[in-house]
């Protein structure tokens, strides 16, 4: 009589809500005012949290030194991430900024939401990856630098804009955002830059001629200017640290054309 073998059941994906926030020009700092700067972001990101409300004793945090990494719970509500904790995150900037004699601490945030799940060595899913990249986007980078009142820079995914932000909550403006076209190492796909205290124009003569290659025109290619929904499509994807591999593709129309219906394998 043959055995039967019992194997573990396969995790189950659940969409969560994912970002990074990564501190500008750590490197240029020395080991103490690293060391500072470090519990500095922790204590920025923890205020935030619990001035909206969220507990951060239940995000899976990934810290990697100048940034921080972390997958919410799966019943984190997008708009308060968006709206209310962005906002209490930019009035914590502004009181530790306020120091005398202290580095001045200034953020890039990205955030995304996917699948994500627990993997052995960090985050796997199209979520982390994603978010990988929109925190170095080179967009996001010069919004930062080119701002130089500004304390922090947030871009979203266009999956989070199209779904939350264009929902018409009255904290979440859709004309703050400009689009950019986010080429990254193999990631490329459309996220929406968005740095408080400065308005879209600001914002786009800051980014002008930072986004590399567009999109070659096609079917798989709408313009921005159109009001075609954007999706994420990934093929594969794990976040160990700060290194990210899988091949993931950002931004392409809702309706994917068919697969062929042929005989290929």
């Amino acid at each position: 009589m043959n055995e039967i073998s019992c194997q573990p059941q396969d995790v189950i994906p659940r969409r969560r809500l994912c970002l990074a926030a990564d501190m500008e020009q750590y490197s240029r700092l020395d080991t103490r005012s690293q060391s500072a700067v470090q519990a500095d972001l922790v204590r920025l990101l923890d205020e935030a949290a619990t001035m909206t409300g969220l507990d951060r004793s239940a995000w899976a945090r990934q810290p990697q030194g100048d940034q921080e990494f972390a997958v919410l719970p799966v019943a984190t509500p997008d708009a308060i991430v968006l709206g209310p904790f962005v906002h209490h995150l930019v009035t914590r900037l502004s009181a530790l900024n306020a120091r005398l004699d202290a580095p001045r601490v200034r953020l890039r945030l990205a955030v995304d939401t996917g699948v994500a799940v627990d993997a052995a060595l960090g985050q796997a899913g199209p979520a982390p990856v994603a978010v990988a990249r929109y925190v170095n986007a080179p967009q996001l980078r010069a919004a930062l630098a080119a701002l130089t009142s500004a304390d922090l820079a947030v871009i979203v995914s266009d999956r989070l804009y199209q779904d939350v932000v264009r929902f018409g909550r009255p904290d979440l403006d859709p004309t703050q955002y400009v689009q950019a076209h986010v080429r990254v190492k193999e990631f490329g796909g459309y996220g929406w830059i968005r740095v408080p205290g400065h308005g879209p124009d600001e914002v786009r003569l800051s980014v002008d001629g930072t986004s590399g290659p567009q999109p070659a025109s096609g079917p798989l290619a709408p313009s921005p200017a159109t009001d075609v929904a954007l999706s994420q499509y990934v093929h594969q994807g794990v976040a160990v640290g700060r290194d990210v591999s899988g091949g993931i593709t950002v931004g392409l129309p809702v309706n994917l054309p068919p697969a062929s219906s042929g005989h290929d394998r």
